[in-house]
């Protein structure tokens, strides 16, 4: 590796970060982690999507002036100027599009989320997006899908989920390539105080009743009978041998 060059921290006039900040995000992210990180291309670019949320939530929320970046323009951007990454940059095109089939496949896992009631769930809705979701997201790695779920379910909501949930309480599906693992975490007070822990990724938390969640079709994107727009909420979830008898009444999605 190359020594850091350091320049002054003031964004340029068109609003892009200054040498100095990428440098640290650079090093933060991408220089100072295990060797097995840099193995393969999968790794690095999740790394890279590691600094791409950190530069948005901290560096821009701090200083409005930077510029925002999705992520392929940022990953540009970080193989442009951080030493690891330009010795690929001219492949880069190829490396984001492989990255971008790689992450469609990572398991996926969450938890559905019943009231006391057994007649209502606790559903998210993206920042930027319109559909509704169960808390969800995908596995680190190594990670196991009852320790992702937990964590995704805290990062989203702001709720310790690891003293209801039960590892054999949960259904599957599959999408494409990727698996989808949910658990069912029942008997939640209505009145708990929801509140994302991550910043610009949930941007709505609430109960919905189940019996207005029925989706109009198996698609991944569906709409609800009252016209919500719902993401992997599904019409015939299976769940004669996966949900536990005292979750009977969420039979009603049937």
């Amino acid at each position: 590796m190359t020594g850091i060059h350091r320049t002054s921290s003031a964004p340029s006039k068109n609003g892009l970060p200054p040498q100095e900040l990428l440098d640290d995000l650079c090093s933060r992210f991408l220089l100072n982690v295990p060797k097995e990180d840099h193995q393969s291309f999968e790794r690095l670019l999740f790394l890279v999507e590691y600094a791409h949320w950190f530069y948005e939530d901290n560096s821009v929320e701090k200083n409005p002036s930077l510029k925002s970046f999705t992520l392929k323009e940022f990953t540009s951007l970080m193989f442009n100027t951080c030493d690891v990454l330009k010795p690929y940059v001219g492949h880069l095109e190829d490396i984001f599009k492989d990255f971008h089939s790689y992450k469609v496949r990572v398991p996926v896992t969450g938890a559905i989320i019943l009231d006391e009631t057994y007649e209502r769930c606790l559903l998210v809705k993206g920042w930027k997006g319109t559909s509704w979701s169960f808390p969800r997201g995908k596995k680190n790695k190594d990670e196991e899908d009852h320790t992702c779920a937990i964590r995704e379910v805290l990062e989203e909501t702001g709720f310790d989920v690891s003293k209801y949930l039960k590892k054999d309480d949960h259904i599957e599906m599959v999408f494409g390539q990727q698996r989808v693992r949910l658990y069912i975490v029942a008997g939640v007070k209505d009145d708990t105080a929801f509140a994302p822990l991550t910043k610009k990724e949930i941007s709505e938390i609430a109960w919905h009743r189940l019996d207005e969640l029925l989706p109009d079709s198996n698609d991944v994107i569906s709409r609800g009978i009252t016209g919500l727009k719902l993401y992997m909420i599904f019409k015939s979830m299976a769940f004669s041998a996966s949900v536990p008898s005292s979750t009977e009444t969420w039979g009603t999605l049937k």
